[in-house]
């Protein structure tokens, strides 16, 4: 995204997350995601996403309790 900005709307925050705005939408009606609301628009601020996806990925590298369906179906076979 050549025009990082501190703070997004949902269409800046899907394509900088890679993820559809209909599943941005539902992480944050899931509050699984960092957002404000400003006036009646979700907002992201991009240091919030960062340290959100940080966590995320420190989780998974850990050992954290969800598995892929990959890894789900290797260790059920």
């Amino acid at each position: 995204m050549a025009d990082a900005r501190e703070v997004m709307n949902i269409r800046q925050a899907s394509q900088y997350l890679g993820v559809s705005p209909d599943t941005l939408y539902k992480y944050v009606n899931e509050q699984k995601i960092p957002a404000f609301k400003l006036g009646n628009r979700w907002r992201f601020k991009k240091s919030k996403l960062d340290q959100w996806m940080e966590e995320k990925s420190t989780e998974i590298k850990a050992g954290g309790k969800k598995k892929t369906k990959a890894a789900v179906a290797a260790t059920s076979e």
